[in-house]
């Protein structure tokens, strides 16, 4: 199924043509190969955020907050009065007969949810680098297997001590650090660039369906069964869905046993060169001088500290100031990321609209769905700050602000795959790694701030995220870009262009 006149939308075109798909010549996304690996990824994703929120809320759990040595460093004074109806609850969650808890302070607490991505941060450039050349689904099915086994050994770990919980942890963080390089890797030869937006929104929208499913369940196994079935269940949950990732999987569609061949035509001639694994060479120099990178990269970090702060400190908000019990915690918790999956999807759905219809061009479409991304979030934690201790407001406000924050899925955190398809997996492994750098110092930072679990204290949490996220989103509107850059095109693809260009003034001269 050749393309008109010969080449790729990927391929830099000459400026008196413009490569186009004929619409009538698209295989139907729906029930195909393309289309249920991004379901697929969809679950593996649900399933890494699952093992990466769990302690999260298991936290309440596993502390004993009314252990003597616990309670020197707190404060027994309660910011807000318990919602209404809860008045005569308990503040003490009773675990099972025979569950340990144990005696870990606010600052302990902090450096624990961090752990994990102390090891995430190791991972990703080599990740992202080794699942370019090679294929991202061994390196992604790994990277969720490995991280549900260890899951697997968090009780025995928190048993013997904070400091084994903590080394475990970043080991997880180790194991699940190459999971989105891969996945970037695998779309770079796999997504038809018509179909970008709404392909990579939807798998990695997963993670928000991850983090809404096992913040509530996290609550009610925890009360139920005790905080160590949590761990049990969610490695299990990991365990099972890379069976089905290593049966029905293949890294490109060239290798796919079950790919139809119009499909497979269509993916390999609308992607082109770019669709190709890239060598073992790579344009360092030209990637550390690019300013479209540098915007992605800056924007990340600064989207990512509000993001981390409520991902893994709202369960810890939920208790110590509005003193919901723990299954309306984790529920609570949990309802802004349902918001989030929705608008994510749908924002992608919307820029590949544009794109194709060419309201807007591909450097619009980014910025504008980032500028909206960042600063509704932002406006809303403010807004949170001035909530006080009215529980509806508080809940609202942290709903929205995660919510809104889903349409910069198909703005700055696909942006990669724009600038330089080939090298997409290597490029999301750079920005992840300064992106996961809130990840670290965020729970730090809060566990400083709320070290007296005051309103005053989380007030600077939410006000820090707001301004963090108004700095990024001008940043990239200032500086990112839709475009392939040079250091990205093929050589193949700079000849072709440079022969159609040849071609042009040829025609010209003639006539």
């Amino acid at each position: 199924m050749p393309l008109p006149n010969g080449y790729s939308i990927n391929t830099a075109a000459s400026d008196d043509s413009e490569p186009l798909i004929d619409n009538d010549a698209v295989p139907p996304q729906c029930c195909s190969t393309r289309f249920n690996l991004a379901i697929l990824m969809f679950f593996g994703f649900s399933v890494v955020y699952g093992l990466r929120v769990n302690l999260s809320v298991a936290m309440v759990a596993m502390v004993n907050s009314t252990d003597p040595e616990s309670s020197k460093n707190s404060s027994i004074i309660h910011a807000c009065p318990p919602p209404s109806g809860a008045e005569n609850a308990s503040d003490v969650l009773q675990q099972p007969d025979g569950i340990p808890q144990y005696p870990w302070d606010s600052e302990t607490q902090g450096w624990l949810l961090g752990a994990f991505f102390f090891g995430y941060l190791c991972t990703q450039i080599p990740g992202g680098y080794l699942a370019g050349h090679y294929g991202g689904s061994i390196f992604l099915g790994l990277g969720v297997l490995g991280t549900a086994g260890l899951t697997l050994l968090t009780p025995l770990a928190a048993s013997w001590g904070s400091y084994w919980l903590f080394a475990l942890r970043a080991l997880e963080g180790f194991g699940e650090g190459v999971t989105f390089p891969a996945m970037m890797a695998m779309w770079a030869r796999w997504a038809p660039p018509l179909e970008r937006s709404r392909l990579m929104t939807l798998s990695g929208s997963g993670a928000s369906f991850g983090a809404f499913l096992a913040l509530p369940l996290t609550g009610y196994i925890c009360e139920m069964l005790g905080w160590p079935a949590v761990f049990y269940i969610c490695g299990g949950a990991g365990c099972f869905w890379a069976v089905f990732w290593f049966i029905l999987v293949s890294d490109d569609p060239r290798t796919h046993r079950r790919i139809s061949k119009e499909e497979r035509d269509y993916i390999i001639n609308s992607l082109g060169p770019q669709g190709t694994g890239h060598g073992w060479s790579m344009p360092l120099l030209s990637m550390l001088l690019s300013v479209p990178l540098w915007a992605i990269i800056v924007t990340q970090m600064c989207s990512n500290w509000a993001y981390y702060t409520l991902l893994t400190s709202l369960p810890t908000y939920m208790d110590n100031i509005l003193h919901f019990d723990l299954k309306s915690n984790g529920f609570l918790s949990a309802l802004p990321y349902l918001g989030a999956l929705l608008f994510s999807v749908t924002s992608g759905v919307v820029a590949d609209i544009l794109i194709e219809k060419k309201v807007f061009s591909v450097t619009v479409v980014r910025k504008l769905f980032t500028l909206i991304g960042l600063l509704l979030p932002s406006a809303f934690l403010v807004a949170v700050s001035y909530s006080g201790c009215n529980h509806i407001l508080t809940v609202t406000f942290l709903t929205l602000s995660t919510t809104s924050g889903g349409i910069s899925a198909s703005g700055v955190f696909i942006n990669q795959m724009d600038i330089a398809p080939r090298y997409a997996g290597f490029l999301l492994g750079i920005t992840n790694t300064f992106g996961t750098i809130p990840g670290v110092v965020a729970p730090i930072a809060t566990g400083y701030f709320t070290k007296d679990h005051t309103l005053a204290g989380w007030k600077k949490v939410f006000w820090v995220a707001a301004g963090i996220n108004v700095g990024g989103a001008l940043f990239y509107t200032l500086l990112g870009s839709g475009e392939i850059q040079p250091w990205a095109v093929t050589e193949e693809e700079r000849a072709d262009t440079d022969r159609k260009r040849s071609s042009s003034v040829s025609s010209q001269i003639i006539t």
